[in-house]
């Protein structure tokens, strides 16, 4: 019985203004082709680089976040090798004196540790055209590139794609990059080998450029697959580097896997030593303060998730849902603290904690539920949609006083998602609210209960699904405005 060895290399681009090691600008949104470039990041004859100490500062801050240790001494090394995008011929990255070491991410029950996390230059992008020709989009080059290396503790493609998504959402939350893997702003990279249990390792396999959580997935379930069945037929598994082609949904040999001294490594001379810390003699604008770096750190998803179950009686599913989007997770906490602000001018104080939860569990579940429908239905992004955190909590009031039912609800959430309205006037616009006259929400069921004989001898005979089958009724000949309490305690009353 075989098991996979697995570990991730994940670079993330940060969000600064600038390049990092000139003053182009960082846009990842920009369309035209080589227009945020200059002298420095081209690599021309006689410039010279300067580290951007906010990028510095974002590693150091993700160093924080994963219980890493910061170096006070750290540098810069040239990685040498030949490719039509980079333009020096060599890429600034770092060596052996990475800016954080150690550290880990809980994913399950499990702690993935963290071998080192460093900083880089990323590379320009290449644009395939037709008949083989291809071309260089350079604002890329020069970008600031963080890499996490993580240790050979996955085990499998589950594992692998969870600890990405957890690691996305820890630099979301940290506001150094939005991770964007649709826009190239996280790749995921693997290295993969088999062994039987107790063994060394095996032969390591990489597989370069994965660029959704669910091709991490897939690739290495199929590597596993295609490394198991070299083993058992005594066949030898290559060292290589190898891709994932969508099409075969298989992964396919590149190229023969490098070494580090393929690379050859040095020191970047143009660069002095980074001195991270309060350091003597060191102007303080050159400063970087790694302890209040550590203790401005915002509260990270593992806290919220935690939290969110304990402040609001929410489900880890439901909980874990939220905070997945830092904005989803922004939106919920502000919409229930306006739900129960609703709540006590209505009432006079502050809910009870029991009533707290239940308000609090309704907004969860319309969140997790129409909202989601409605932005995977539009692809729009939950940042932009229409509807309001303010507008959202006066609906889930109006839902969990009973002035519209469940069902109403949905379609005031639907146009309120369309057109951005404020949810009373869409009520008020369309006359969708409750309906809470007596004595026409008596002669409704008393008509229905004269119309569905079956039904109502079903009942009697115990077969309480009937009665809800009655109330369906009611509710379909009111168009949803009837009271759900009301309407099933008339229906008990009237059938006795």
């Amino acid at each position: 019985m075989y098991e996979a060895v697995i570990g991730l290399e994940i670079h993330a681009q940060l969000k600064t203004d600038t390049k990092l090691f000139c003053d182009s600008r960082n846009d990842p949104d920009e369309r035209h082709p080589n227009v945020n470039v200059c002298p420095v990041c081209m690599g021309h004859p006689g410039t010279l680089p300067v580290a951007n100490k906010k990028a510095v500062e974002a590693v150091v801050k993700v160093g924080c976040a994963l219980g890493s240790t910061i170096a006070r001494f750290s540098k810069f090394d040239r990685k040498n090798y030949f490719y039509p995008d980079l333009p020096k011929g060599y890429q600034i990255s770092q060596y052996d004196m990475p800016l954080c070491e150690k550290g880990a991410v809980r994913v399950g029950a499990r702690d993935i540790g963290i071998t080192r996390v460093h900083l880089e230059e990323d590379t320009g992008r290449l644009v395939h055209g037709e008949k083989g020709a291809s071309l260089v989009d350079f604002n890329r080059a020069g970008v600031p590139l963080m890499e996490l290396v993580t240790e050979p503790d996955i085990r499998t493609a589950e594992e692998a794609a969870e600890f990405a998504k957890k690691l996305q959402m820890i630099f979301q939350y940290l506001e150094v990059s939005d991770a964007n893997m649709e826009k190239g702003q996280m790749r995921c990279e693997v290295n993969i080998s088999m062994r039987k249990a107790g063994e060394r390792f095996g032969t390591k396999v990489e597989i370069k450029n994965l660029n959704s959580f669910g091709v991490v997935k897939d690739a290495i379930a199929y590597e596993i697959k295609r490394q198991t069945a070299l083993l058992k037929q005594g066949e030898a598994v290559v060292q290589e580097t190898r891709g994932w082609d969508e099409h075969k949904k298989a992964t396919v040999s590149q190229r023969m896997k490098e070494s580090a001294h393929d690379y050859r490594y040095f020191p970047e001379p143009d660069l002095p030593v980074l001195k991270v810390g309060v350091h003597e003699g060191l102007p303080e604008s050159d400063a970087i303060d790694v302890d209040a770096i550590c203790a401005s750190l915002p509260e990270l998803p593992d806290q919220k998730l935690a939290r969110f179950q304990g402040e609001f009686g929410l489900s880890e599913k439901d909980a874990a849902v939220l905070v997945s989007q830092k904005v989803a997770a922004a939106f919920y906490e502000h919409a229930v603290s306006e739900l129960l602000e609703w709540y006590a001018e209505a009432s006079g104080k502050a809910p009870e904690n029991a009533e707290k939860e239940k308000v609090a569990k309704l907004a969860a579940n319309y969140l997790n539920t129409d909202i989601r429908r409605l932005i995977n239905e539009t692809g729009t992004p939950f940042g932009e949609m229409l509807v309001t955190a303010e507008n959202f909590a006066e609906l889930m009031f109006y839902t969990h006083q009973g002035k519209i039912s469940s069902t109403i609800a949905k379609t005031v959430l639907d146009e309120m998602f369309r057109t951005g309205k404020d949810p009373s006037n869409i009520i008020e616009e369309k006359g969708l609210a409750q309906k809470q006259d007596a004595g026409e929400l008596e002669a409704m069921a008393r008509a229905i209960i004269a119309a569905n004989e079956k039904a109502v001898a079903d009942y009697k005979n115990g077969n309480q699904n009937a009665l809800q089958f009655l109330f369906g009724k009611l509710m379909a000949e009111s168009k949803g405005k009837a009271d759900p309490k009301a309407g099933r305690e008339l229906f008990i009353k009237l059938l006795q």
